[in-house]
């Protein structure tokens, strides 16, 4: 049964958080409130993690994982941004986005795309989220948590350890989290695509 943390959204308790870090760091799946639902997250040199998204989620090898940054430093260490990615990112950023890129030789080959050699990143605007990337020290793999046959991510902790409960390890409560997944922009050409229209406003990649 996974373990069910409710930790406070605006302050959150450094004890509680540095038991989500250990159990990530000892191979746990952790179900996590964004700024655009529920994700799951597992540390990125977590194989079974990996693996285990793709299989709650009903999803093949050709899926965007995103690496979740606590900030642009961070993110600009795992993939490849030139100069006008660069400033639109940055002026995105933190917030509800995901964006396509060419990932660098630092970022495990299982986590790209097979094909484009691409992977997902993002910083989120969410205070929970920001400490506990703070505290582990590392990017978060990360996926939204929308199952099969669904369209929008699980908002509701109580909801995700009702229906996840033999699934994941941890499922964290920290507060209302929004329904829309973030929208994804696909910058591995040169040009930002928009793929997913969700809570960040595409408008400014359009």
């Amino acid at each position: 049964m996974a373990r069910y943390v409710d930790i406070h959204p605006d302050n959150p308790q450094p004890r509680l958080v540095q038991q989500v870090v250990d159990a990530l760091h000892d191979g746990a799946l952790v179900a996590y409130p964004t700024d655009s639902g529920y994700a799951l997250g597992a540390c990125v040199g977590n194989r079974e993690g990996r693996d285990r998204i793709l299989r709650i989620r009903g999803l093949d090898e050709r899926h965007h994982f995103t690496l979740v940054c606590k900030d642009f430093s961070q993110l600009g260490q795992l993939v490849r941004v030139d100069n006008a990615a660069f400033r639109a990112i940055r002026a995105a950023t933190p917030g509800p986005y995901t964006f396509i890129l060419p990932g660098m030789p630092e970022v495990p080959k299982r986590l790209l795309h097979p094909k484009k050699r691409t992977v997902g990143v993002r910083i989120p605007d969410h205070t929970l989220v920001h400490v506990l990337l703070e505290a582990l020290g590392e990017p978060l793999l990360s996926s939204s948590l929308i199952l099969p046959g669904e369209t929008e991510p699980r908002t509701m902790g109580w909801e995700v350890k009702e229906d996840l409960d033999h699934d994941v390890d941890i499922v964290i409560e920290a507060g209302e989290t929004p329904a829309e997944p973030t929208t994804v922009v696909d910058w591995s050409s040169g040009e930002p695509e928009v793929v997913r229209r969700g809570a960040g406003d595409p408008d400014r990649f359009e």
